[in-house]
């Protein structure tokens, strides 16, 4: 199928109005990029997004917004109506087809009406044809062959790969959940586990993300894993994971409290700095002596705040790494 894409950069003030109006005028998907959203879900109090300094920096402060719209032979497809009832917004509204200029005026007219109350920036920007391969497939190209370890193999699940002799094969669809493989935190937890989880260990993967701690794990022989994510859509994302390299894996939302055991042989915690410091007293609960916690997503800044409190918390730090200004620890308790 092919598609049209028209772009509008805008304010974050008139964004709201003008994504109402182009999924009135029955748009098939429509994609913001907003500055201001993303600041204030960082800012939210209970957020456990982090972004460093850099990327907040360099937020584009125009907001950008694409609609897409899917055109037939008839023409362009779009509601018959533009209204922003309820009722205008399901897909079994009334359709029509017009042309790619006919809709480009109607956008135009309504952005018009639009500034005379909002300041919405530059405006309509002019529309491109995309086929459904350059947005549905488009992203996968980011995406090879990852060698972790000596053994570790992270693997799209849409490449072919040969696994030479003693390699695990870990195959990954990273979906819209944390944790390809490619960020230093992720990498730098397989490697201990790599080094430390024996098939016997009862593990907990608190964050689970894409999954791929856990499976690295159940992959590394462990046949009691149980993974956590705050986050349901990461925990589908992870449990489809989980099945496609066939492993048996407990996949759950929720926190640290609503782990199914009381204790736990490991527990690796790759989230973010001010969350672990937040659970630095409640991981000890959650394990044996002589258990393990590891940790990461702990930038330079706080790793210093990070051991302070795990050490007051009366675990012991065995082992340290960094990468790129990224630390991952492993604490022990004793």
């Amino acid at each position: 199928m092919q598609w049209l894409e028209y772009s509008i950069e805008t304010t974050h003030e008139a964004a709201e109005v003008i994504t109402d109006f182009l999924s009135s005028l029955g748009a098939d998907g429509v994609q913001v990029e907003d500055a201001e959203e993303i600041k204030e879900i960082l800012s939210a109090p209970d957020s456990l997004t982090y972004a460093d300094d850099d990327f907040m920096d360099n937020l584009d402060p125009v907001v950008h917004i694409k609609a897409y719209f899917a055109r037939f032979e008839q023409g362009v497809r779009r509601n018959l109506e533009i209204s922003l009832t309820a009722d205008a917004l399901y897909d079994d509204a009334p359709k029509t087809y017009v042309s790619e200029a006919d809709l480009e005026t109607t956008i135009r007219e309504k952005l018009v009406s639009v500034k005379e109350f909002l300041d919405i920036g530059s405006g309509y920007m002019g529309y491109r044809e995309i086929e459904e391969d350059d947005w549905s497939d488009g992203w996968k190209k980011y995406y090879e062959t990852l060698h972790l370890t000596k053994r570790l193999v992270i693997n799209p699940s849409w490449i072919e790969y040969e696994a030479a002799a003693g390699e695990i094969v870990i195959e990954l669809d990273p979906g819209s959940a944390f944790g390809t493989g490619t960020h230093e935190t992720t990498a730098l937890c397989a490697s201990i586990l790599d080094r430390v989880l024996k098939p016997q260990n009862s593990i907990l993967d608190l964050g689970t993300g894409s999954g791929i701690l856990a499976i690295i794990a159940a992959k590394l022989g462990c046949q009691d894993v149980e993974a956590i994510d705050i986050d349901q859509m990461a925990v589908e994302v992870a449990a489809a994971n989980a099945a496609i390299n066939q492993t048996d894996i407990q996949y759950h939302a929720g926190e640290l409290k609503d782990a199914y055991k009381t204790k736990y042989d490991i527990i690796v915690a790759n989230i973010i700095a001010d969350i672990i410091i937040s659970l630095s007293s409640d991981f000890p609960q959650y394990m044996h002596d002589n258990s393990i916690l590891i940790v990461s997503g702990i930038i330079e800044d706080k790793a210093a705040a990070v051991r302070e409190k795990l050490s007051q918390a009366g675990l012991k730090l065995v082992e340290e790494q960094d990468s790129n200004d990224w630390h991952a620890m492993v604490w022990q308790k004793q």
